[in-house]
């Protein structure tokens, strides 16, 4: 698994500095100073040969000298005699490194290269190099060169820049945040986001994640972990370079649309991730996820003893997508008799300048009661008639008596004292309440809670590895674009771009094909015989934007006309681009759609991301008016609609004045069709279609440009080979007839399958529950059977076994790849008053299928020795089956593939 050994390296029990230097002013000095300030409790050793002791501390010449052997290794050494110290370290039986040296460069024969070949011969895993360190408050661990120490706490911090993780450090301080873990990840030579993700996940000490991150490696990796972790706690980012510009000129228009950024927007989005846009909008994140957890919806309660302040931040709260909350008519009249006649009756709730702290304790109360409402806001302008701190006093009383009354469902209560000094805000963060220096502020934090509520909704829904709704002619479709670039082209031609729409059915304006002003007429004359005027377009595999050389002339209604107009066209276009290799023109019926909308939706290729899917207003000007949005693929109606939702034009889709509202989900469908083309036909390297003609007939492609190209995979394991995001693998269904005649269903995991699991493991015993988890196992809890059943098959699988008779769950299956998905991990459950029946065969058959058809090499497991029913099912199946050289109790079972 990529979380393999992390628990080690971040929870470690004994810890070894290596490379510590007696200069003050060293990075060597300055972390080990901090490792001992902070009193680690483990064995904690020091390695430097030159030196006998350093600072009070005695050293060893060499990590073999060591009195014992050092689960984690901190590296400051120079960057040549690193990979050597990782080599002694793993002979010394080290689980893995920090290493906070810089210089290890990068490539074949690089330092970096053979430390990363020296780890891998012991399976140490390596964080950094060139990194900050690790800060682990939990266990008391400071094993960096930050100036402080955070206070322990539920935040984790995984950082791409030491700078900003010291930084972060230094702010929790003054805010009394703590935090579960700050990671400085430097290179990931082989720690990476993703495998941090997966470890903080996990973590019981940590409620939300932060990410600082400036570029993604491995994105589908990237994108399994946060869509995983998202799920479970908020995950929170932001990322640097947001204005930079893409690295190459893009050939299309949705190439050009979707740019570096933008696309990390929409994989951040689907993610399930809350990207934040710079550091203070970070922290003030890190205080609402870190305090409070998401409420059930949007509607928001303000109280203040200041109108203005209050208004403002109902203003910013409907901006950003919130609801002001109602009053209802038990609260009003809660508030009425506590509160003077003067309130503003509604909400905000103004209790008026002179509001002292039991009128405040009192109207809070009443709020809190109320179920109009998701959350309260309490702010308060100083005054001279009621000291702030008292009334901060009065509202952190109500609050604690709330929570102790409502443990389980409590509303966040977040606070704004405007103006006020450093100690009120301690008192509110002493007492876990959010606090803002603005309105706007505190209002941003709760809709970050919100929309994480809504992605982990948005998280749950698995799109299909093919929608149902059409099914496109994908041979037909293969075939043109293969012969396309046997012919050694990167574009299609108009016709054969009409021939790939119409194998996707997405209707196409007629289109044909003409070499020369006589046959452009012969062609037109058809058209005009069914009523149509005509539109003639260079045709040139060179020209890809026709406008450009005043390559299109509409409306031609005559043969003489399309006559005449034929050859201006081509003596334009040879006359402005005279290398360019011109075979004729298209001659297109003249559609005339007087309120359809013109609407562009295509395909990018982004180095990072793979595939992207882009939607937005079309026409001539579309770069000028970059109404655009942007989604990873694969789609499905909802998706698609959510995507449509992002853009402005998407609000002239609806009906207004006398223009009725565009057909429903005609566009909706192009996307998902897209989306699926991209998934069948990697080739397809960029795609525009642009004007798509909406209205309330439905749509009309007018214009479209496909860039090809051979396409080396981009990503690691099966699926698409250009997706980031691997779609719902459908095809590993199974309709199975085990022992006996029992017919059972056998599917991939999907996440509503979480109530069936809870009912399955009713059905379990203790003991067999003792031999799957190796612990006596009580209680399952939400968090736990999510990130079992809340897969996104990027590097784990997990088959679910239904009794086709009773439709109940019986068994599951499941399997996780290692950090460089070479080896599978396995796990196998069932039922236990149906083990015997040959599922469990089964089932172990279906996922070495499964790991073979990944490219695993080989797939491993740890069985109790008692669970001798399980080794003897390994030895059948070719496992080798071996003691644990440390844990005796332990057998460790491996099968090549």
């Amino acid at each position: 698994m990529s979380t393999y050994r992390l628990k080690n390296l971040l929870s470690p029990h004994s810890v070894a500095l290596v490379g510590a230097s007696p200069r003050h002013g060293s990075v060597g000095r300055a972390i080990l100073n901090n490792i001992r300030k902070t009193r680690f409790k483990g064995e904690f050793g020091l390695v430097n040969p030159r030196y006998h002791e350093i600072d009070g501390v005695a050293t060893v010449g060499s990590i073999a000298k060591l009195a014992f052997a050092p689960e984690l290794v901190v590296l400051t050494a120079p960057a040549r005699t690193i990979a050597g110290l990782i080599d002694e370290a793993g002979r010394r039986g080290a689980a893995g490194a920090v290493i906070v040296s810089a210089g290890l460069g990068h490539g074949p024969g690089s330092p970096a290269d053979e430390a990363e070949r020296a780890a891998q011969k012991y399976g140490m895993r390596l964080i950094g190099p060139n990194c900050l360190g690790i800060m682990m408050p939990g266990v008391s661990l400071n094993a960096s060169f930050s100036a402080h120490m955070p206070a322990a706490g539920n935040l984790a911090l995984i950082s791409q820049s030491g700078a900003i993780a010291a930084g972060m450090v230094d702010w929790a301080a003054q805010r009394a945040v703590g935090f579960s873990g700050i990671v400085s990840i430097g290179d990931q030579l082989d720690v990476d986001i993703a495998d941090l993700l997966d470890y903080f996940a996990l973590d019981e000490r940590t409620h939300a994640i932060l990410l600082y991150i400036e570029a993604i490696k491995d994105a589908r990796k990237f994108m399994s972990a946060a869509r995983a972790a998202a799920r479970i706690k908020p995950v929170v980012v932001v990322k640097s370079g947001r204005m930079a510009q893409g690295a190459r000129a893009a050939a299309t228009h949705t190439g050009a649309l979707a740019g570096a950024d933008a696309v990390y927007d929409a994989a951040f989005q689907r993610a399930g991730i809350l990207r934040v846009s710079d550091l203070r909008e970070l922290f003030d994140c890190a205080e609402t996820l870190g305090r409070v957890k998401s409420p059930p919806g949007k509607r928001l309660a303000i109280l203040t003893n200041g109108g203005g302040i209050g208004v403002l931040a109902v203003d910013r709260l409907v901006e950003l997508g919130g609801t002001p909350a109602d009053i209802s008519t038990a609260a009003r009249e809660k508030l009425d008799a506590v509160l003077p006649p003067t309130w503003s009756k509604s909400n905000p709730v103004d209790i008026v300048g002179d509001a002292d702290p039991a009128r405040y304790a009192a109207a809070l109360e009443a709020l809190l009661a109320d179920a109009s409402n998701d959350a309260v806001l309490a702010m308060n302008v100083q005054t001279a008639i009621a000291r702030a701190d008292d009334i901060a006093a009065a509202v952190i009383g109500v609050v604690g008596k709330y929570r102790a009354e409502r443990r389980m469902l409590q509303k966040p209560v977040l606070g704004v004292w405007v103006g006020a000094d450093q100690s009120i805000s301690d008192l509110l963060s002493g007492a876990g309440i959010p606090n803002y220096q603005t309105g706007g502020d505190a209002v941003l934090g709760f809709m970050h809670l919100v929309r994480h509520r809504e992605v982990v909704e948005a998280l749950a829904q698995v799109p299909p590895a093919m929608p149902s709704e059409f099914a496109p002619d994908t041979d037909t479709a293969r075939q043109i674009v293969t012969a396309a670039l046997a012919d050694g082209r990167s574009w299609l031609d108009p016709i054969e771009v009409k021939r790939l729409l119409d194998a996707y059915e997405i209707a196409v304006v007629p289109t044909f094909a003409a070499a020369d002003a006589e046959e452009a007429v012969a062609r037109a004359n058809a058209l005009f015989a069914q009523g149509s005027t005509v539109v003639l377009k260079i045709m040139s595999r060179d020209i890809v934007h026709k406008s450009d050389v005043g390559g299109v002339v509409l409306n031609l209604t005559s043969a003489d006309a399309v006559r005449k107009a034929t050859a201006e066209i081509l003596a334009r276009a040879e006359t402005l681009r005279p290398e360019a290799r011109i075979s004729g023109v298209m001659v297109q019926a003249m559609v005339v759609r007087a309120k359809a909308r013109e609407l562009i939706l295509g395909l990018a290729d982004d180095p990072t991301f793979g595939t992207v899917v882009v939607f937005g207003r079309g026409g001539t000007a579309v770069e000028i008016i970059n109404d655009k949005a942007l989604a990873l693929p694969p789609l499905d109606l909802q998706l698609a609609r959510s995507l449509i939702e992002h853009t402005r034009v998407s609000r002239l889709l609806r009906a207004y004045r006398d223009v009725p509202a565009v057909k429903e989900d005609a566009v909706a469908m192009v996307l998902v069709k897209l989306a699926q083309m991209a998934a069948d036909i990697p080739e397809i390297r960029g795609l525009d279609i642009n004007p798509l003609l909406a209205d309330e007939a439905g749509v009309l492609a007018v214009d479209a440009r496909v860039v090809i190209g051979r396409v080396a995979r981009k990503f690691r394991g099966s699926g698409p080979a250009n997706f980031a995001v691997r779609p719902y693998p459908s095809q590993w269904q199974r309709h199975i007839e085990v022992k006996d005649g029992w017919r059972v269903y056998v599917r991939p995991i999907r996440p509503e399958d979480e109530p069936l699991i809870h009912e399955m493991l009713k059905h379990v015993t203790m003991q067999d529950l003792r031999l799957r988890f190796f612990a006596p196992m009580k209680e399952f809890s939400h968090e736990f059977i999510a990130r079992l059943t809340q897969l996104d098959y990027a590097r784990a699988m997990a088959f679910v076994a239904f009794d086709e008779a009773t439709s109940e769950l019986v068994g599951v299956v499941r399997i996780h790849s290692d950090s460089i998905y070479e080896s599978g991990e396995y796990a196998i459950l069932l039922r236990s008053d149906l083990k015997g029946r040959g599922l469990g065969w089964t089932l172990m058959q279906m996922i070495i299928e499964y790991a073979k058809s990944e490219g695993l090499k080989a797939i491993s497991g740890d069985v109790l020795a008692e669970n001798t029913v399980m080794l003897a099912m390994c030895r059948s199946l070719g496992f080798e089956v071996k003691l644990d050289p440390v844990e005796h109790d332990i057998c460790n079972v491996r099968l090549g593939l």
